[in-house]
């Protein structure tokens, strides 16, 4: 039971809960410019699965440093450290959505919607735990 409680904290933390809000729009906005790229504009998956990942990647950035992590200190060393993590921790998880879409869509056909949502389950968690314990972690 202890187990549980420890849990539902967690999951109910201002933090956690302001990640998921903004997690929920950033998944947003990555599946609707996927969509209009892929599935509107009849673009290959490559591209639109990267554009996406482009303007999602660059909301989350600012929505995560000023409201999930609350990091405002803006030495020029601190922003360029926390740019530079971020961007590569989300490439790191571009691998793995570019994989899994790959898989999901090559190999398995699925639909671009359903593959996209996939992807992004398994890209939201990775996320999380890299601006958790690297990229925004206090010090």
């Amino acid at each position: 039971m202890e187990k549980i409680k420890k849990l539902w904290k967690f999951f109910t933390s201002p933090e956690m809960l302001s990640y998921l809000f903004f997690g929920v729009c950033t998944t947003v906005i990555n599946i609707v410019v996927f969509w209009l790229m892929a599935d509107i504009l009849h673009c290959a998956w490559e591209p639109s699965n990267l554009l996406a990942w482009i303007l999602s990647v660059a909301f989350a950035f600012i929505t995560n440093k000023l409201f999930v992590f609350k990091s405002r200190k803006a030495t020029p060393k601190k922003l360029l450290w926390e740019i530079a993590t971020f961007v590569g921790a989300r490439l790191l998880s571009l691998g793995v959505d570019m994989g899994t879409m790959w898989l999901l869509l090559e190999v398995l056909h699925t639909s671009n919607l359903s593959a996209k949502i996939i992807s992004n389950i398994l890209v939201i968690i990775i996320n999380y735990v890299l601006s958790k314990l690297v990229i925004f972690k206090k010090k």
